[in-house]
Parts: structure tokens; C-alpha cells; sequence
């Protein structure tokens, strides 16, 4: 299999402060701010048949993340929409992975960055399944990891914050390194959280249970799969998940826009089927993306 190219080599366009400009001269200086305290957020989202899947939801997330950061997006929801959809038009794809993202400048160095100014980028690619295209079939195997999700009194967890995710890194290198796909990660108290990348959801005896998202993301897709359950009557539980529960549980799925809804074979000593349900909810959720159902 051929390696994909860089992703600073690579012909196209992004979005960047307010104009497309060729993909290779996106570029921004070593000492910009971001790069050094990470001072950015930003969002994932997939367009499926040229239509970006609830995009305003996304745009607003990232104007919030950005506000619990301490800093003001310079551009609309509205603006951030079109430019999203400028982006995805100008580039011919029908179905692609897209990338919002916001970060202070170069303008001051040093932990205080008042001064700096605010940049918006958007570029998207094609990216088909996240974890394989085997992956719905088998499910994917994962570790506990030894990183912990943080409590919301030492992080802005309701975030989308670059920061956030260096502990996911971690996380999932280690996993890969052990021949694993991801890992389960718990919370400051020692409960279940999600996985590196993506909400979990548990099924047992027909009713699907989720942790609480009191220290990470509430993700929209998750919030999707949540409202396409209950449409089918199927009881939804969010509530504190402790590890020792999970020998109980007969599913594990993942939720995320890269990763959609992904069934899970095992996780540490625990091992789930990739049973109806999952493959259910799987299967609804392609159906909206896609337009094959209507919107939940």
C-alpha cells in the first residue's frame, strides 16, 4: 500500500483567515503561540454526498471552545459555515473528513498571549473508516490506558482543546505499539470515560448505557446515536460506569465523527460481540448521514 502524502505536501486549497490560498503555503511561524502552549481548538467533521453533517452544530462548538479558552473567534457561526462549504466545494469531493481550526498567533511569546491575534484555518481530505474497513465486522480490540481524562477543575473538559488530546496521543500510541486499536480511557476518579478519540456506549439486556460526560466531550455524534436509540424505543442510561461493570456488558461501540459508530471486540480482559444492536445503530446512523433516513 502506497504511504499517503504529508499532510503540508499536498495539492488543494484551505480556508485561511478569510481566503482560499494553495495548500502547501498554509503555513504559520515556529513561535506562534499555539505551537508552544497550545493555545488552539478545533473541530472534525465528515461531508457525506456533499453535505456537511450537522455543520452549524459543529461551528458552534468551536466558537465555544474557543470562548473557554479566552478567545473570540473572529468570524460568525454563519461565516464559519460558508467558509466550510466553500472549502468542500472548492476542493470536488462529495465525501470527506474536514478540519476546522483556531489558534492564537505569533504576535506575543510567554504564557500571557493577549496580544495575539486569533486565525481560523479549514481544510478537508478524504478519509474513509478510522480504525479499517474491517473494523464494523470484527470490532476493534483495545487497552485500559494508564492516562487518565482530567477533572473539569484542572481543564476546560467541555472544550475542544488541542491540549485535551495529548494524553489521547499517548494513550493510543501506546495501544498501537502493543498490537491493539485503541485504548479505553478512564477519569480522575477512576471510572470509564471514552476511548482516545470517541464516546463509549454499552449494551446489556437491550438497553444501552454511556458515561456521564461530566470530564470529556458530550459529542455530537454521540448525542446523534443517543436521539436515533430512543427512536427506537431502545432505553438509554447516562450514568457513572465503573470498570468492574464492564464484565457484565454484552456491547461496547464507539461513537465520533471519524469514527462513527465502531463496534468493539474487547477491551483488556473484557470481550463484547458485535452483536444486533450495535449493528443497528451503526446502520441508522449511516442512513442519516446519508440521507437514507430522516433527520433525527
Amino acid at each position: 500500500m502506497a504511504t499517503p502524502p504529508s499532510y503540508d505536501d499536498r495539492d488543494g486549497t484551505i480556508w485561511f483567515d478569510g481566503r482560499l490560498v494553495p495548500w502547501r503555503e498554509a503555513n504559520v511561524h515556529v513561535l506562534t503561540h499555539a505551537l508552544h502552549y497550545a493555545s488552539s481548538v478545533f473541530e472534525g467533521q465528515r461531508a457525506y454526498a456533499g453535505e456537511i453533517f450537522k455543520l452549524t452544530e459543529h461551528s458552534e462548538r468551536l466558537v465555544k471552545s474557543g470562548r473557554l479558552l479566552g478567545f473570540e473567534i473572529p468570524w460568525s457561526v454563519e461565516q464559519i459555515d460558508q467558509a466550510c462549504r466553500e472549502v468542500l466545494a472548492d476542493s470536488g469531493l462529495e465525501d470527506a473528513y474536514m478540519r476546522p481550526l483556531a489558534w492564537r498567533g505569533s504576535e506575543q511569546m510567554g504564557v500571557s498571549a493577549q496580544r495575539a491575534k486569533i486565525h481560523l484555518a479549514i481544510a478537508c481530505w478524504p478519509w474513509g473508516a478510522y480504525f479499517g474497513d474491517e473494523s464494523a465486522r470484527k470490532g476493534i480490540r483495545m487497552i485500559v490506558s494508564p492516562w487518565r481524562r482530567p477533572a473539569p477543575y484542572t481543564a476546560p473538559t467541555e472544550s475542544k482543546a488541542a491540549g485535551l488530546y495529548m494524553i489521547c496521543t499517548l494513550a493510543r500510541h501506546e495501544a498501537q505499539a502493543k498490537g491493539y486499536d485503541d485504548a479505553l480511557m478512564f477519569d480522575w476518579r477512576g471510572r470509564v470515560a471514552e476511548g482516545t478519540g470517541a464516546n463509549a456506549f454499552f449494551v446489556r439486556d437491550g438497553a444501552l448505557h454511556t458515561p456521564t460526560p461530566d470530564c470529556f466531550l458530550d459529542g455530537i455524534t454521540r448525542r446523534t446515536v443517543i436521539d436515533l436509540a430512543r427512536r427506537r424505543g431502545i432505553e438509554v442510561h447516562e450514568r457513572p460506569i465503573w470498570p468492574e461493570e464492564l464484565e457484565g456488558f454484552e456491547q461496547f461501540f464507539l461513537t465520533g465523527t471519524a469514527a462513527e459508530v465502531t463496534p468493539v471486540a474487547s477491551v483488556g480482559p473484557w470481550n463484547f460481540e458485535v452483536g444486533d444492536l450495535t449493528l443497528q445503530l451503526r446502520s441508522d446512523y449511516l442512513d442519516l448521514v446519508n440521507r437514507r433516513l430522516t433527520n433525527a
